[in-house]
């Protein structure tokens, strides 16, 4: 039997390596904080002690500096850890407490370093990534997997306190007790498989529940989870 639950407002949300979350600012502000706090009820346990970085890139191309350092303050009164900003100029950032965060240009800004100055040979092309990985034995706790290209196979269990983030589905030949995050890619097409739902956290492609969300009668069983439009569905497959 296929268990729903309701779905929280989407935020960008994508998942980094070393556990870090880049969250991305979207004006007017107001609302966009609303419908975060509104997701931070839904999964606190995903925001706790996570290393945070703020995209700014759609404040930087509006409201410059009193944007951002406003969308900062509000990230950091929510008690968000925040590591780094991007997306940004760095000088719209100058005189303010938030100057001391490193900061990654993207988009715009990089793109005109690049295509200073006279071309360059063009490099030899990297060999494209495996389009998946597998992980023969337990994933052990405070581990975290981390592979952005596909899918994750782990055949073993996950422990409590680990961590498996995937670009695109996660299959889990064990029982499930830590973390799956799927989607980072491939979005709603990735799927989450276990033979033994006793998770902390399941997430695809931005949307997250946590075990208290989806009821006692799917602990320990066989599940897959899946997003379907907008909504986090888990369901038996037994």
């Amino acid at each position: 039997m296929a268990i729903e639950t309701l779905s929280p407002p989407a935020i960008p949300v994508r998942g980094r390596s070393f556990m870090a979350l880049i969250i991305a600012p979207q004006p007017p502000l107001g609302p966009w904080l609303g419908a975060l706090d509104a997701q931070m009820r839904r999964a606190a346990d995903f925001f706790a002690d996570r290393p945070i970085v703020a995209d700014l890139a759609a404040l930087d191309a509006g409201e410059g500096q009193p944007a951002a350092v406003e969308a900062l303050d509000a990230l950091a009164a929510r008690d968000l850890r925040l590591i780094g900003v991007e997306g940004i100029d760095p000088a719209l950032l100058a005189g303010t407490r938030w100057a001391r965060l490193p900061t990654i240009l993207q988009g715009r800004e990089v793109k005109r370093e690049i295509g200073a100055g006279a071309a360059s040979p063009a490099a030899p092309a990297a060999p494209p990534p495996a389009p998946s990985l597998l992980i023969d034995r337990p994933v052990r706790s405070g581990q975290s997997i981390v592979f952005e290209h596909g899918d994750v196979t782990v055949v073993g269990p996950v422990a409590s306190g680990a961590e498996v983030i995937a670009g695109g589905s996660i299959h889990v030949y064990g029982a499930l007790r830590g973390r799956a995050i799927a989607g980072l890619k491939t979005g709603e097409a990735a799927r989450i498989f276990c033979r033994r739902l006793e998770a902390e956290l399941v997430a695809v492609d931005g949307l997250y529940r946590t075990a208290e969300h989806w009821g006692a009668e799917l602990q320990g069983c066989a599940v897959q989870v899946w997003r379907d439009r907008g909504t986090l569905r888990l369901s038996a497959l037994d």
